[in-house]
Formats: C-alpha cells, structure tokens, sequence
C-alpha cells in the first residue's frame, strides 16, 4: 500500500501535479465482515455471497465477493490517493474476470493512461489483481482532477465488530510472509477436503502432495471441477496405505506439515505414534485450537478438545507447552495460560484444581517455559476481568488469558462448540507435539476455516525451523 495512507493526513495531487504514467495502488484482503458490511450497506443479499450451503451448488462452488465490492476499492484510490481529494467521478467502466473468494488479497491499482488539461479531465486505466497475480477486474475511469491543493485531517472510522463466524484473517494476515509449506494431504478422496487442499495451494499457504488411491482422488477432483493438475500424487491403494506413506514422507523430510483427508483421525494417529517409524517425539502430542470469538479482544487458544481424554498431570504439562508453542508462532511472546477447573481455589476432593496447583508451580521451577500460568480458574474469572475482581482474584492471568486449558477432553469440547454455536465464534486447529504440525479438517469446516487451519501449521513450520524445535524423536 501506499505509505501515504498510513499518515495522519491526506492529500490529493492537483491537476498540475499529474502526469501520465501516475499511479496509485492498495491493498486489501477479502473477509466475511467485508461481504456482510457491503450486504448491509448495499441491500445485495444474494445467496451466493452469503450463503454457504447455497454457495457450494454455484459454479464457484464457495462464497465471492460482491463485484462492485471490488469496485467500491477502485473509488477508494481515486478518492484518496490519485488524484485524491476534490476529484469528481465522471464515468466507470468495468469488466469482472474471475470471482473474488474469501482470504484473496487484491491490489488494486489506477495509472493515468490521458490528461486533458484544459477540460481538466483524466482518464485512469483500472486493474484488481489477486495474490496470484490472476487479474480479477479491469476498466477505464473518468475523473475531474482537482486544481487546488487539498490536505486534511484522516477521518478515523468507527471499529466495527460484528457478531459472525469466519474472522480467521488475521491468522491469515500473519502467514503472509513465510514460504509456503510442503504438506502431505492424506486420502483427499472426497471433494471437501480436496478442495481445502486446493484453496490452501492457491492462496499459498501449502504445496501440497496427495497421497491416497489415485483413482478416487482424480474422481473427486473431476466431481469438484478442481484442477490437481500441478499437484504431487502419491499413489497408495487405502487410507491405512495412504496414512503411512504420509508420516513416512514426513520422516523422510519431503513434507513438513501434514492435513487429513477423508479418513478417520484415529487412522492417522495411529501412524503418527508408532515408536519406531512414527512422528513421536519427547511431548505427548495434543490439539490446540485458535479461536477468534467476536466478545473477547483477542485470540482465544483452547486445548486439548480432540486427542487426550482424561490426561494425566505430565500429559497436561506437555498440553500446556504444545499451546504456548503455538502461542509463540503467532508472535504471542509471553500468553497468559489459565488452568481451568470448576473454582478458583484449591479443593482436595476436585482433582482439576490440584493438578492447575501442580502446573502453576512446575512453571515457577522451569518445567513449562515461555508462558505465565495461573490456576485453577473458573472459565468467568479467565476472561472476565469484571468477574475477577468481584471475587477479589490477583492474578496476571484472570481476565485477560489467552490459552484456555481444559481439565479433560469433554470438558473443552463443550467449551469449543459452545463457544462456536452460541458465541458466534470461528475456529482452526492443529495437532502439535509430533515431528510435525497436522491439520485436522471436518467436512462442515467453512473454506476460511480451512484456510486458517493450514495458516496454523505454516507459522507453526515456520517457527520450529527457526527454532530448531519440532524434530526431536520421541523414545
């Protein structure tokens, strides 16, 4: 984006400033707010972009962007940046190219292609493009350039907030930079998880290599109209084949991160811990997911919800350490972890409670690094700083935590789908403590989700390369 538009003021450039050849650009990733904000200013509540359920049957087969959403980007350029302030719309042309879908980021840019001086007229060439560089809108505007210099106070905008699933953006906006990372998809033979793969490829995030029976997996592309065409295959003949040839890639260090297709997580988990030729290392491996509920003013990590049932207190300490490690891969340097338990005081006859005690003081002792910890918590005493002062808790945890620890696995699974279903909020997950990250994927994950989901694992490759973590083999 321009450096200009993150002053404090803004400027247009005068008529005499312009020359042909100008231009002006931004950027800007598409989100669910951004599709429900131009709904509600637009009245547009066409299915196709609000829909899911509806939007999978369309030959996009996902939720797009309104056009003129792309459009409206187009009359921000104009209006504040070339020429700016004062320039007064004449006409628009526009041809749409290709749709844009949810995490695509589109720079938009105008280049004054003629300038008519004496009527005072510029004529811009218009031009959306997607990360891929794929053009998405095209056209030509008429513009009156302004003669009299215009610098004035940025308007500051009211934040809004709505109350809707699907703002993982961020996460999204964190995984910009790394290089993508080489995942091995295990049994895509549905078009669902096919397809995440292919969205997560095209906004890259992943390179991904397919591993299952070729035939199926081919099908399932054709199904979707999906295009695999520039993907790895790695023929296998059934899900067990295709869950063991995956780790064995990952041991191999051909992949970096796995995702699991259509086939149970029991499948693939069983793979991943075999002692001699699985993925283990010295942590028990755990599921962490990274929540954005649209209430609370930061990510909210959650954990364990998917593997450990009724973990034990070493089991909790290395669900801890596998959480503050994603904490960290989102540049989350020091999270508050609450322990949780049904009260926030110490009771012999409510196991939870003691073992947060026991965790608290293993972090005093260096046995859980790189996070502050306090426990136990009740869930309201964690994120409400209102609920933590009624019952008088001093705490650098109480009210503002950022890892949510749950006593046992039915506990944090209420937690999580309550949170989803009543809360608005919108999930990814990972798998941590093995070689390394895996994406757990469900066939009612939204595209965003998804998406997210395989952002989680690239920032979580990203930081263990970095660190030289995440390879340790178990024993």
């Amino acid at each position: 984006m321009d450096d200009s538009t993150h002053d404090d003021y803004i400027e247009n450039r005068t008529l005499d400033e312009i020359q042909v050849g100008d231009e002006a650009y931004l950027e800007k990733r598409l989100t669910m707010d951004d599709i429900k904000l131009f709904a509600i200013m637009s009245g547009d509540v066409n299915p196709a972009h609000l829909d899911n359920d509806y939007a999978r049957s369309t030959r996009f087969q996902e939720v797009v962007a309104h056009g003129m959403w792309g459009g409206a980007l187009i009359s921000t350029v104009l209006g504040t940046q070339l020429p700016g302030p004062g320039t007064v719309y004449l006409g628009q042309s526009l041809s749409f190219r290709a749709p844009v879908t949810l995490g695509d980021v589109l720079k938009v840019q105008v280049r004054v292609t003629d300038k008519d001086t004496e009527k005072q007229r510029l004529t811009l060439a218009c031009r959306c493009e997607n990360q891929n560089g794929q053009v998405v809108i095209e056209g030509e505007a008429q513009v009156l350039a302004p003669t009299r210099k215009v610098r004035r106070p940025r308007a500051v905008l009211p934040t809004i907030r709505l109350t809707e699933r699907g703002r993982l953006h961020e996460i999204l906006t964190a995984a910009d930079h790394p290089q993508a990372v080489t995942m091995a998809v295990v049994h895509p033979v549905d078009v669902a998880s096919l397809k995440g793969a292919v969205a997560a490829a095209h906004q890259g995030l992943i390179v991904p290599i397919l591993v299952g029976p070729e035939a199926k997996i081919r099908a399932a592309a054709d199904e979707g109209e999906l295009d695999i065409g520039a993907f790895e295959l790695v023929d296998t003949p059934h899900s067990h084949a295709a869950a063991a040839r995956a780790v064995a890639l990952a041991r191999e260090g051909r992949v970096e991160a796995l995702m699991k297709g259509a086939l149970h997580t029991d499948e693939l988990v069983h793979e991943v811990l075999k002692r001699d030729d699985g993925l283990r290392t010295e942590r028990r491996i755990s599921h962490v997911m990274a929540f954005d509920v649209p209430t609370y003013p930061r990510p909210l990590f959650i954990t364990d919800a998917a593997i450990n049932i009724y973990p034990d207190l070493d089991t909790k300490r290395d669900i801890v350490q596998n959480a503050i490690e994603l904490a960290h891969a989102l540049h989350i340097d020091d999270p508050k972890v609450a322990i949780l338990s049904a009260v926030e005081t110490i009771n012999p006859k409510i196991a939870s409670t003691l073992d947060a005690a026991a965790l608290c003081k293993m972090a005093e002792r260096g046995q859980i690094t790189g996070g502050t910890l306090d426990g136990p918590l009740a869930f309201d005493n964690a994120v409400s700083e209102a609920a933590a002062k009624t019952k008088q808790i001093v705490s650098p945890v109480a009210g503002q935590a950022d890892i949510l620890v749950a006593p046992d696995l039915e506990a944090a699974n209420m937690l999580m789908k309550q949170l989803t279903y009543l809360a608005d909020a919108s999930g990814a997950g990972l798998i941590i403590g093995a070689r390394v990250p895996i994406v757990l994927t469900s066939r009612a994950d939204e595209a965003i989700t998804r998406l997210a989901s395989c952002a989680l694992a690239l920032l979580l490759a990203d930081y263990q390369k970095h660190q030289g973590v995440g390879t340790r083999p178990g024993v």
